[in-house]
């Protein structure tokens, strides 16, 4: 870089040389100006390659390292809060805000310092030929960098808001393609047409406003360095005429005050891209102050192995303190029984299962597993012990056998021993590539009760002690339900397993049934004894048409 800068006071001495050398028409001394200046020409450049390519690696680097730990701190985060933020926008700042970061870091060092070194270099070398002279030239300094700094300033809010819209439309792209088949079958293209015609006008809208602000900025700023130098010429021809510079010193001077507008110009278009990537930074930065899960008080230990006994004792919680979800609840589940929860929508069903997975903490009360409360244990080693199998399935692309390990390190053998206990294992079997089928985006080449089946293999093949079931079989056919059905017996053998009922059909075998009536339990038994005491539970069933078992 310093090689590259020294180069520019050269070429402006060698221009001096030259300007006169074609004026009095010695062609000898042109051509050898002419060959010193392509030999500092190709030094230069050679530096220059060299500076670009050595800053290249680090800055990409930055941009790495800054989406590898923001990608680490969204792990972490609170999840009640990460649901804020579309994934449209989440993936617009992990993946385009961190390039834009990485770009203005390079463009600082490789560009901006350079830049600003010639500046300094060419300068010093104009002062050093007449410093009167470049005294004037200081007084294009103060107006060229007022302008910079307001146009920088509304340029960064005009960025903010434009990657705003941006990460808006990659949110209602990614919401539209997962939902085409749902629009279509509702008939509902022009509404979604019509929508999405609107969130590009925002953004183009907002971009406009960009560009605008820096159109009108460089004719301004390019007017005053044209009206400087002018100005400058005519303070020279004075000087020329007072005998106080020759023609050979101001021809220089006039090369080297050229050299000035070039780095000009790159600072203020550096300074507005700096100020975008000033915006995407506070972007990023939003979601490192995002809260995050509670961690591991000093206490907490490695649970070790359990036998799945879990206590829970006069638990309160609320998402706010005027409005708790869960109100006192109080339930004791055996090692090896299965308790099954009811309840209208919004009852606290999920909410229990956040809470025993330490998602979320209680305001009141405790859960304990063999006597332990969970708080003081190690959050990984609690969930190491704890599987879910949800209503909704989230499978990540990649073959079967990768999507039953989701990053666990076991043995052929452990994943198809999971899968014949999932009831997963036949249909695997008789896929062309059997377990190195490649699971297409959200598991689009699989039915919904395969799916299940993988879900269900995925997680017991940690064999959990205590085994979590959001009603599994809610939206599968009755011959997938089956199926499923088969999986989730064999999979609840000797594990404690809690179930979220919809259908209470696939509850009447529970070893106890919680019912929950907004956050409270309103009874507590199994199928027969709570069918007999009338109340809530067997309205449920009344609605579900379900078996009475006194008629």
């Amino acid at each position: 870089m310093l090689l590259y800068v020294f180069c520019w006071p050269i070429l402006a001495w060698l221009a001096g040389q030259l300007v006169p050398a074609i004026g009095a028409g010695d062609f000898n001394k042109v051509s050898r100006v002419i060959f010193q200046s392509l030999a500092v020409f190709l030094l230069q450049k050679i530096a220059q390659y060299g500076q670009d390519s050595l800053l290249a690696e680090p800055a990409l680097y930055i941009s790495q390292t800054l989406r590898k730990n923001i990608f680490a701190s969204l792990q972490k985060i609170e999840l009640s809060s990460l649901v804020k933020f579309s994934s449209g926008d989440m993936t617009y700042r992990l993946t385009e805000d961190a390039d834009r970061i990485g770009e203005v870091i390079y463009k600082s060092i490789q560009d901006t310092v350079p830049c600003a070194l010639q500046l300094i270099a060419v300068y010093s070398y104009m002062l050093w030929i007449d410093w009167k002279l470049s005294l004037a030239t200081l007084l294009l300094a103060p107006f060229v960098a007022l302008l910079v700094s307001i146009f920088g300033s509304r340029v960064m809010i005009a960025a903010e808001n434009s990657q705003k819209r941006v990460s808006d439309l990659a949110g209602l792209l990614n919401e539209s393609i997962q939902g085409l088949p749902l629009v279509r079958a509702y008939a509902a293209e022009p509404w979604l047409q019509k929508r999405f015609e609107q969130e590009i006008k925002h953004h183009r809208k907002a971009r406009y406003k960009t560009l605008q602000l820096l159109a009108l900025q460089h004719p301004i700023v390019g007017f005053i360095e044209a009206a400087g130098i002018l100005t400058i010429l005519a303070i020279g021809a004075l000087r020329i005429q007072s005998g106080n510079l020759d023609a050979q010193g101001f021809s220089t001077y006039v090369a080297g005050l050229l050299m000035l507008i070039d780095p000009i110009s790159h600072l203020t278009t550096n300074y507005n891209e700096f100020q975008q990537g000033k915006a995407s930074l506070l972007r990023l930065r939003e979601i490192e102050r995002m809260p995050l899960e509670l961690p591991d008080n000093n206490m907490a230990k490695d649970i070790g192995s359990i036998k799945g006994n879990l206590k829970i004792q006069n638990l309160t919680f609320g998402y706010s303190k005027e409005s708790p979800v869960l109100k006192d609840v109080s339930i004791e589940l055996n090692s090896g029984k299965m308790l099954a929860i009811v309840g209208a929508s919004g009852a606290g069903k999920s909410t229990l299962f956040s809470l025993i997975l330490r998602f979320k903490r209680p305001q009141k009360g405790s859960i304990t597993i063999d006597d332990k409360n969970i708080n003081d244990i190690k959050v990984r080693e609690l969930r190491k012990q704890i599987a879910i199998v949800p209503q909704q399935i989230n499978v990540f692309t990649g073959s079967i056998s990768d999507c039953i390990c989701f990053g666990r390190n076991v043995e052929e053998n452990k994943i198809i021993e999971a899968a014949k206990i999932a009831n997963a294992h036949n249909f695997i079997s008789e896929l062309t590539n059997g377990y190195k089928t490649q699971i297409e985006e959200r598991g689009s080449n699989l039915s919904g009760g395969q799916l299940q089946r993988i879900a269900i293999a995925r997680a017991i093949l940690g064999n959990p002690s205590l085994l979590l079931l959001d009603e599994a079989t809610s939206a599968l056919d009755a011959e997938a339900e089956t199926a499923v059905q088969i999986g989730l017996k064999q999979a609840m053998k000797s594990r404690t397993v809690i179930v979220i009922a919809h259908r209470l059909a696939t509850v009447q075998e529970a070893d106890n049934i919680v019912v929950l009536d907004k956050g409270i339990i309103n009874d507590i038994g199994n199928h027969e004894e709570l069918i007999k005491r009338g109340g809530l539970y067997r309205d449920f069933c009344r609605k579900q048409i379900i078996r009475d078992v006194n008629g």
